[in-house]
């Protein structure tokens, strides 16, 4: 709120006309048993993950229990001006993990964003077609669940998700006509947006959809061993672009 009484959210639409918002990148959790544990450790992995302080004005109770003084805290002020700052919510969903709670602990030493949600789920992943990418799970239906999750927690936010999508290796000794056969690609598209669709029949108010990505890149710790692109890049002949199978498919798609 400033000074003028006049909150954030409606200085910023007001002098810049336009909309702001913030992407958060997220899996999805599913409890490893169905033991109250293991719910309460799904919730506070994604408690690490999603949007409190922009709704709430603070961190959500799970953090500020398990971090103590640790974690850092708002100004009355500061909260005010964070509270209900944005107009939509974008959300990057690749994967879903199983969540398996771990024994509350106060050894500091191995404390990190990792451990301080006392859910081990950088282990567990969860039981279904792996893609190139160690941490990449495909599990379509977590899409839904996260939207849902999200409409309900958070008010039915308008979402756009920015980044979805799937890898293969890198495998050089693909003649190109094989390297553009992307099926696995292809089916995760048209599985997820599926999903998308029926989260949107039940409420969710989603108004884009970005897949990731449209050429092959440099991804992260990964470089160029894994390919994202639904547009196939040659590295080694002078960056030629090629469509993949799911670049004809989205096309067909996007026609109707």
């Amino acid at each position: 709120m400033y000074n003028d009484g006049t909150s954030s959210k409606q200085y910023d639409n007001e002098s810049q006309k336009g909309v702001i918002g913030i992407t958060v990148v997220t899996h999805w959790f599913v409890p490893f048993k169905k033991s109250k544990s293991d719910y309460d450790a799904a919730e506070r992995a994604l408690d690490f993950m999603l949007m409190d302080p922009l709704t709430q004005g603070d961190y959500p109770f799970s953090m500020r229990a398990t971090l103590g003084d640790r974690l850092p805290k708002f100004t009355e002020q500061q909260s005010m001006l964070i509270k209900g700052s944005f107009d939509f919510l974008g959300l990057n969903y690749y994967s879903t993990y199983y969540a398996v709670s771990l024994p509350f602990t106060s050894n500091s030493h191995n404390s990190s964003y990792y451990t301080d949600s006392f859910a081990n789920t950088a282990e567990s992943g969860f039981v279904v077609l792996q893609a190139a990418s160690e941490w990449l799970y495909i599990y379509p239906p977590g899409i839904r669940q996260l939207l849902l999750y999200t409409k309900n927690k958070y008010n039915n936010p308008v979402i756009y998700i920015t980044e979805n999508g799937v890898d293969e290796a890198d495998n050089a000794s693909l003649i190109l006509k094989d390297a553009l056969k992307d099926d696995v690609r292809t089916n995760y598209y048209q599985q997820h947006l599926q999903q998308v669709g029926q989260a949107i029949r039940e409420g969710v108010d989603v108004r884009g959809y970005f897949a990731w990505s449209l050429l092959d890149n440099f991804e992260w710790a990964d470089g160029y061993t894994v390919r994202f692109g639904i547009y196939y890049v040659d590295f080694r002949h002078g960056l030629k672009r090629y469509p993949k199978s799911s670049a004809h498919w989205f096309r067909k798609f996007l026609k109707g």
